[in-house]
């Protein structure tokens, strides 16, 4: 592979956690768009999400898994020396998936109708599943590319291409959703199906982009891997691709288990709702909750998403080398920065859910109590997806899927049993994300304490991110209720609470020291971070 200097890994964790959160903001603003739009709103929505969600329940099954289990099978095999056995894995892996996805895009087309009609039942589905269905190819083969980038640790590679294709995405979205609403005088349905074909575009373009990227990068190693030589025997294509399922697939069924979790509430919460509110009132509610909903508490993830993408080559790598330093103090900060963003943005999301979504969604603000309850999804999500990224790394793939299968047993039962009691309705299927997500975070932290002695002060890990978060959310609200009690109302009062929520944070966070000296210093600039601190007397 390429004797270029390799990226540090809080450098890969920054270059893809800017990249989620560009994607997340650009997530955020054709949703705001679709909702906000006339013909569109919350019905559409439904339509939209309903459709989105199946196929992402398809992409699981072909490729989610995917980049982390090529990941950890390249960054091992370099981490001893074999680059030839490396790059046998990505082309075996490569040619594996661009047939399992082209499965998968058969069966999304072909099966439209019927899936349409009988698992979500909202017949108007169809025309966004055959939009979609094409997809899949593209992004199962991408997500091999993906794979190799982090395994040769080069994750900006991947963020770049996963920001490209969020830019398309939105762009699009926008662009065929207006053509397609002055040519048929705004049909929600087609709309809807606009919208989806939008994402098949935008993933070939990325596709397009990342598989260049991919040839060019090759070509410069192709030399030295011909002359290079197979550390140990060479393996049979039967052996890798069994080796690549026997990770991949363990890592699939985790991320297959949340699309279901999703899906939960698509076979759900419409069906159990329209006999007891009418069919345009349930589709609407299954609208609020899988679109408005599910991007607002998946914002905190942009953040995140990237210690646990991080964390499998780094550990895996760390592990072959026997180096428990290192795993130590990867886990350890990843934790903790990890709790840093989800403790606040659960507290923030449940203090301001109503404001927020006037805020954001001022023609379709409905779903304040939905949100308030979701919001305590955040920190149990977050912290278990960093911790199934660290279990990957030490070789236990099968425990995030366990535990997620737990916590969605529980997820479907509560639906079931809280959906048609009055007054509850929808909140049911929140209350049960909810349960479902501090199942899973309980069984993976077990299990991680019990595989590795965690080496964490409780006191810097908990109870100073608790007061922080503590004295961030009384002061934020006391400057909210003062912007009210002054005459500013609406959206400039709901900025300004939370503005002064993220800065109290932040000065709480540094005076609270809950950053250690060697933290800081493996930050980009941590060693004039530090000098400027210790000048202004806060570190020694």
């Amino acid at each position: 592979m390429k004797k270029a200097k390799k990226e540090s890994f809080i450098q890969g964790v920054l270059a893809l956690m800017f990249s989620q959160v560009i994607i997340k903001i650009l997530g955020l603003i054709y949703s705001m768009y679709l909702t906000n739009r006339e013909g569109f709103g919350d019905s559409g929505n439904a339509i939209y999400m309903g459709g989105y969600q199946i196929y992402a329940l398809l992409l699981t099954l072909s490729s989610i898994g995917v980049p982390n289990a090529i990941s950890k099978l390249i960054s091992e095999r370099l981490a001893r020396g074999d680059k030839k056995g490396a790059d046998r894995v990505f082309k075996i892996a490569f040619m594996t998936f661009a047939v399992i996805g082209f499965v998968g895009t058969l069966i999304l087309f072909l099966g439209a109708r019927v899936i349409a009609n009988y698992w979500l039942a909202i017949p108007e589905c169809e025309y966004t599943l055959i939009s979609l269905s094409p997809a899949i190819f593209f992004v199962s083969i991408s997500s091999v590319i993906r794979g190799y980038f982090n395994g040769i640790q080069k994750i900006s590679n991947t963020a770049r291409s996963q920001t490209l294709e969020q830019v398309f995405k939105t762009t699009l979205t926008i662009l065929f959703v207006e053509i397609v609403a002055m040519i048929t005088t705004t049909n929600t349905t087609l709309m809807a199906a606009g919208a989806n074909l939008a994402t098949t575009f935008a993933t070939f373009l990325s596709f397009s982009y990342i598989f260049a990227l991919c040839q060019r990068n090759r070509k410069a190693d192709r030399k030295e891997i011909i002359n290079s030589e197979y550390i140990g025997e060479k393996e049979s294509v039967k052996s890798i691709v069994s080796k690549i399922l026997s990770v991949s697939i363990p890592m699939s069924i985790s991320s297959l288990l949340s699309s279901i979790n999703k899906n939960i509430d698509s076979a759900t919460v419409v069906r159990i709702l329209k006999p007891l509110v009418g069919e345009v009132s349930a589709k609407a509610r299954y609208g609020i909750l899988s679109s408005k909903i599910d991007i607002l508490t998946s914002m905190p993830l942009a953040f995140n998403i990237a210690f646990a993408t991080a964390l499998v080559p780094a550990i895996s790598t760390a592990r072959v080398q026997g180096d428990e330093k290192t795993i130590n103090k990867r886990l350890s900060f990843s934790i903790l920065v990890t709790i840093l963003i989800g403790l606040p943005c659960t507290i923030g999301m449940f203090m301001y859910a109503n404001q927020i979504l006037a805020l954001l969604f001022p023609k379709a603000s409905k779903g304040g109590t939905l949100l308030a309850i979701s919001a305590f999804t955040i920190i149990f999500t977050v912290l278990a997806q960093t911790i199934n990224g660290a279990l990957q790394g030490l070789g236990k793939v099968k425990i995030p899927a366990i535990a997620l299968g737990c916590g969605v047993i529980v997820k479907l039962l509560t639906n079931v049993l809280l959906i048609p009691i009055e007054g509850i309705y929808e909140n049911g299927a929140a209350i049960g994300s909810v349960l479902c997500h501090i199942i899973s975070f309980t069984i993976v932290y077990n299990v991680l304490k019990n595989t590795v002695k965690l080496e964490f002060s409780i006191f810097r890990l908990m109870i100073k991110p608790m007061i922080a978060t503590l004295v961030m959310a009384i002061v934020s609200y006391a400057c909210y209720m003062l912007a009210i009690s002054l005459g500013i109302h609406g959206s400039i009062s709901t900025i300004i609470g939370i503005g002064v929520a993220v800065v109290i944070y932040a000065i709480l966070v540094i005076i609270l020291k809950i950053l250690s000296k060697e933290d800081i210093l493996s930050l980009p600039k941590g060693e004039k971070i530090y000098k400027i601190l210790q000048k202004m007397k806060i570190y020694a």
